[in-house]
This record gives C-alpha cells, structure tokens and sequence, in this order.
C-alpha cells in the first residue's frame, strides 16, 4: 500500500495537529455517543500510524509495521461512523482541512479493503440503478403524478433554461418528495421556465465520495454535464445542499449553480412569489453541506424573514456553529442509531427555542428530524424551505 490517495497539501497538514481536542469538543457523534474514537484528534492519530507503519524509512530506522488487520478494522469503523460534517474543521485552531481530510483516509481505507461492509452495497447500487438507494431510476420524475396539477409535460421539456436537479433522495422518499412538488409549483406560480432531467439524473457523487468510492465519479459527472447541455440549460438549480456543493466544487463551471433557497431569495427580490399572511414561530437549521461548506448562511434566512406573519428565532447554535442533524456522510447506512441519537440532541436543541416549526434548506435534515419526531412524537413540524413558502403563498 501507498500514500497516494492524499495530495501533498494533506501529508503535510497530518503534521500540524496540536492535540488540542477542540475538534473532540464539537464532534455531533462524540457528544452523542460518548465515544472519544470518534473524534477527529483520534482519528489523526490513527492515520499518522498508519502512514508512518507504511513508510519504508520509518521501517528501517525503527522497525515499525503498518497496523494489524483487526486494528485497522476497528480504525475504520471509527472514521466511517462520521456525519462529515465539517465542524471540526470549522474550529481547527491551525486550519487543517479536515474534511477533505477524511474523505481523503475513507477512500485509503477503500483501497486498503478495510471498511464497513455497507460500502459495497453503496457500489452496487450506484453501478446498477444509478442511485444509491437501487430505486428504478426511470422512476425519478414519478413525484410530479402527486401534484395537484400536474401539467401533461411533467415538466420533463426538450429544453429550457433552467434544470432543477432534484436529487436522489427527494426523488425517491415519500418523506421529502413534498419538497420537489413545494418547489415545482412555487416555480409555476413565479412563471419560472424550468425543466427536470428524469431518468437521464444520475446520482451527483456525493454518495460516493462519502463512501470512499470517488473512483466511480467521473462517469457520473460526465453523464450528468451532457444531459444538462443537451436540455440547452444555463442554469442549474439544486434543493439538496449535498448536490449543490458537488456540482460547486467537483463539477467542470459550465453553467450557473444555485442552490433552491438562493434562487427563492431571487423570485421574492423580484415580488414573482405571492405571499399570505402566515403566523407561524419558526427556527432554521443550517444544513452543513450548505452552511459550512458553501457559506450559504444570509439568503434562507432572509426569505423566512419575507414572509408575512412569521416571527424567525434563531437557534443557540446557528450559522458555521450549527449542530449536525445526523444525516450526513452516509452515516444512517453504516450506524442507524448513532444517526438517529445525534437527531435526537439537534430537536432537543430546536424545541428549547419555543418555535412551532424547524426549518432547513435540505432534504436528507428534513428526512432525517422528521423521522425522529414522528418516531418520538415531538410536537414539532420540520419543513424545508420550499414547504415554508408553499404554505404562504396566494393561491
């Protein structure tokens, strides 16, 4: 085995940890497991040994050896019981990206054949059906035959201007495809001319990056930037933050990038959303992926704060410092209790606010906190943005 799987960037960052266990601090799955291995600064450890056991200098001056097979498989199902919620990078004191980081050490430990066995079923699923959750992919349209008023094109166009991307799991989770229907109908009432790519909507990556598994992605990019050219599109809209920020950082720049609350924030600007009165407390979440990661903290807020009748508080963690949902980095595929333990300490957090409502820009939180509350019976209504808006407007 070699290092080749982390830039030159990354070795040397290995390097400048403190040992401060800020990072331990912050951890969702340390706090909600009580799990110290969880933590980045166990995890950086982890990886110096290894990387040093491999070394052929390190051998010879002190005779080390890589890892034994059940400690490098203990190792591993550490750092894949990780929402990859980029927290710890957030507090870095020395600024190492630790994200990049860990899927950097997921995709080694791929190669190394060491991970959870979860991971090959994410490969299959990807290979076969083109999503990662083995769903008929001609069936990712199949959520327009729920609207009220579906028109006879499906929104399924030769071409058009804008592609909303809907994404894997609002695709196919009866508990988020009401985020797509919210969406496509604000789109309707603000007379935006938009298309949907169908089955020809590949996973966008995320899943595979998170997976260790960034060896598949290419295909997938590459299927995904033809079928938008071929809809004759300049612009690309995404609801999920995880699709928003692979297209932002993964993707060649050919078209413009958006996310959905972006794009919302551009219709109320342009008085295209008609709104009621709708007197409602509610909170916001920051989806990691979009706050964290793509620094996409103002726009949410301000069409929240545009809609008549609502009263916005925020949450005692909010914006960079926002608490992850648990639903991130593949983690309820690998460690369903973690996820739904770390779901657990975020609605708590939401319901010490008073507000009737959580509201995110993503709908792996929104599926994520709804299917907590609904298992528990918390009293609290979780909405995306998109189903804030279709509440409020005019009909």
């Amino acid at each position: 085995m070699a290092n080749q799987d982390y830039n030159v960037i990354q070795l040397l960052e290995m390097g400048a940890c403190t040992n401060c266990t800020v990072c331990a601090d912050v951890c969702p799955a340390v706090a909600a497991s009580l799990d110290g291995e969880l933590s980045a600064i166990f995890r950086m450890k982890g990886l110096n040994q290894i990387l040093k056991g491999r070394s052929g200098l390190f051998r010879r001056l002190f005779g080390k050896k890589g890892p034994a097979e059940d400690q490098l498989k203990h190792f591993s199902d550490t750092v894949f019981r990780c929402t990859l919620c980029g927290n710890c990078q957030e507090v870095c004191p020395v600024g190492i990206h630790l994200k990049d980081l860990w899927l950097s050490l997921r995709q080694d430990l791929v190669h190394s054949e060491s991970y959870p066995k979860k991971i090959d079923m994410i490969r299959e699923n990807l290979e076969e059906s083109r999503n990662v959750f083995a769903e008929d992919n001609e069936e990712r349209a199949e959520w327009v035959e729920d609207m009220r008023d579906a028109p006879d094109h499906g929104y399924l166009k030769n071409r058009a201007e804008v592609v909303y991307f809907t994404g894997c799991v609002a695709a196919y989770f009866p508990l988020a495809q009401k985020i797509p229907i919210a969406l496509a109908e604000i789109f309707d009432a603000g007379e935006v001319g938009f298309t949907l790519l169908g089955e020809e909507e590949w996973c966008c990556g995320f899943p595979m990056l998170g997976a260790g598994l960034k060896d598949m992605l290419q295909e997938f990019m590459d299927h995904n930037i033809e079928a938008v050219r071929e809809k004759g599109a300049n612009e690309v809209v995404l609801a999920c933050p995880s699709c928003f920020q692979m297209w932002r950082e993964y993707y060649p720049h050919e078209f413009q990038i958006t996310h959905a609350s972006q794009y919302l924030m551009r219709l109320v600007k342009e008085n295209r959303i008609p709104f009621k009165e709708l007197p409602m407390t509610v909170t916001y979440h920051d989806p990691c992926d979009l706050g964290r990661g793509a620094r996409v903290f103002d726009e949410p807020r301000e069409v929240i704060r545009s809609i008549p009748g609502v009263k916005f508080v925020e949450l005692p963690k909010d914006r960079e410092n926002c608490q992850c949902c648990g639903g991130g980095g593949n983690l309820e595929m690998i460690d369903a209790k973690l996820s739904a333990e770390i779901a657990k300490r975020k609605i708590e957090e939401v319901m010490s606010t008073g507000a009737e409502a959580v509201v995110t820009s993503c709908q792996q939180c929104v599926r994520t906190m709804m299917t907590y509350v609904r298992r528990n019976k918390v009293p609290l209504e979780v909405l995306d943005i998109t189903q804030l808006i279709h509440k409020a407007l005019k009909r």
